[in-house]
């Protein structure tokens, strides 16, 4: 099969790679669509290291392709998209409800083979089967989006509150859609003028207008304080914007880090302490509620997250993709793995069909 291979920061060489076979109570899964993720870009730029050069990508959309041994009730042909961080089940985290933190997780694109691949093998219940009424383009984003609702189910505020978004990559406008899907009002800080455009057509109102400086972050609270924000979402994953949102959080404000940096933020402890602001973590997803609710709010139509891809390219084109995707310009790119065979034996459109 072919695969694309981070071999060093910045780097992917596509090599032949030998078919695997599935294990037991796992499926082999043919892949159609990959997106590329942040934390897909953060392993390409070195920011993250690999022990090893590896397969990266985890939001895979395929086809499964072969049983392992063990695996019933599934079927050769099966539309399904992946879950791609698979807890030991055996830690205290994972006994006391806290798998999203499993020290011991094993997580494809990461630690296990990728899905920047013709194939990969997953775990059967890690395997979600897509309903014919969900597109293409809506199901590659499942995984993003589950991470996005995990985040707002995190938070205390409630339909009918006011949250604010700050950052609007993949998973800040997914917040920001689900948000206004369920009844939230939501307030988004960004500086990339599209994805502000982006996130107003959705229904959202723009504040710290584009070209305020985060540091500005007078304005920001002033906003935030008359619109009586309940929640603020840090979905930018920069210790700037983590620094701003404690600065400008209104008193017995909440804020959910969803964004990963690395870098130290600074906040003031007496400030936090003396308005009863919190802050909380939010990881990606609860196995197996999380994708299964995105799933049925993606089939329902509450939601159409597909909104968020913004181009397709083939796999021959990743390390090129993968530059794109570091200049922050893109919500969604993905990589499509039919553009790279002719003979591929399933649709190449990015519709709801699947075969027969």
């Amino acid at each position: 099969m072919q695969s694309a291979y981070l071999i060093a920061p910045k780097r992917i060489a596509i090599q032949e790679a030998p078919l695997p076979e599935p294990g037991v109570g796992d499926v082999r899964v043919k892949l159609k669509l990959v997106g590329i993720c942040g934390s897909d870009v953060h392993l390409f730029l070195g920011h993250r290291l690999l022990e090893r050069p590896g397969i990266i990508g985890h939001e895979g959309l395929g086809y499964v392709d072969k049983l392992g041994p063990g695996v019933v009730g599934r079927a050769v042909g099966e539309r399904v998209v992946i879950e791609p961080n698979i807890p030991c089940g055996n830690c205290r985290q994972c006994w006391t409800g806290k798998a999203n933190t499993c020290g011991n997780k094993r997580t494809i694109g990461l630690n296990e083979p990728g899905c920047f691949a013709d194939y990969v093998i997953v775990p059967v219940d890690f395997c979600w089967t897509i309903p014919d009424t969900i597109s293409d383009q809506d199901a590659v984003t499942v995984e993003p989006t589950a991470v996005a609702l995990h985040a707002l189910l995190t938070a205390q505020a409630k339909p009918g509150d006011t949250i604010a978004v700050i950052g609007l990559g993949a998973i800040g406008l997914l917040v920001t859609h689900l948000a206004l899907a369920l009844g939230y009002r939501v307030l988004v800080t960004e500086l990339n003028r599209a994805k502000v455009s982006l996130a107003e057509g959705l229904g959202a109102l723009a504040v710290c207008p584009m070209g305020t400086p985060y540091e500005q972050s007078d304005t920001l609270a002033e906003s935030w304080l008359r619109y009586d924000v309940r929640t603020v979402f840090e979905c930018a994953g920069a210790a700037l914007t983590a620094s701003l949102a404690t600065a400008a959080a209104p008193r017995g404000a909440e804020i959910v880090l969803v964004g990963l940096s690395a870098k130290p933020a600074t906040f003031t402890p007496l400030k936090l302490t003396r308005e009863g602001i919190t802050i909380v973590p939010s990881l990606i997803y609860d196995h197996p509620d999380d994708f299964r609710r995105t799933l049925r709010l993606i089939e329902a139509g509450v939601i159409q997250p597909g909104f968020i891809v913004s181009g397709y390219a083939p796999l021959s084109d990743l390390q090129a993709a993968l530059d794109s995707a570091a200049q922050g310009e893109a919500s969604k790119l993905v990589i499509d793995l039919t553009l790279n065979n002719s003979h591929d034996p399933y649709p190449t459109s990015h519709g709801p069909e699947k075969p027969d």
